[in-house]
């Protein structure tokens, strides 16, 4: 398969995950996170796809499409860690979690998912939805969308 193949069919995945995690969280209270804003393409769907849910942000660095910019008071800017735990310190709850930090070394990548996982669990909601490019640890996976295959994206429910 071609890397541009691989690219189109990782894409649709992960749009029709989120269209299948928002609809799993329509009458559940709470926001929704984007870890890993990037050039801005999966927080613009999430703010089409959820647009009266708060969106929060995080990421190292401010760097998407001048059209993608998130609100400044959702915008938590800096290392992943810090910033979970001032969303719980602060008491929030997230319904809806997209996982998406990477450096791009598969390794690395999975131990940094497992690393922040617990973090992650103290600010979502039970029975939020996490959908995930990496493996996530704590959460019950769910089979998430069956046109998806399994391994392309992960679906975890927060408990």
């Amino acid at each position: 398969m071609s890397r541009l193949d691989s690219m189109l069919r990782r894409l649709t995945a992960q749009r029709d995950g989120l269209n299948w995690a928002a609809a799993q969280i329509s009458g559940m209270d709470g926001d929704v996170l984007d870890m890993g804003l990037g050039n801005g393409r999966t927080y613009d769907h999430l703010r089409e796809t959820l647009p009266d849910r708060r969106i929060w942000v995080i990421d190292r660095v401010l760097q998407c499409h001048p059209s993608c910019i998130p609100p400044e008071q959702d915008f938590l800017q800096g290392e992943a860690r810090p910033m979970l735990k001032q969303l719980a310190a602060e008491g929030h709850k997230i319904a809806l979690a997209h996982y998406d930090f990477g450096f791009g070394v598969k390794e690395k990548d999975v131990a940094e998912a497992t690393a922040l996982s617990s973090a992650i669990a103290k600010v979502m909601t039970p029975g939020g939805v996490i959908v995930s490019g990496q493996p996530l640890t704590g959460f019950d996976e769910l089979s998430g969308p069956q046109d998806i295959p399994p391994g392309r994206y992960m679906f975890y429910r927060s408990g």
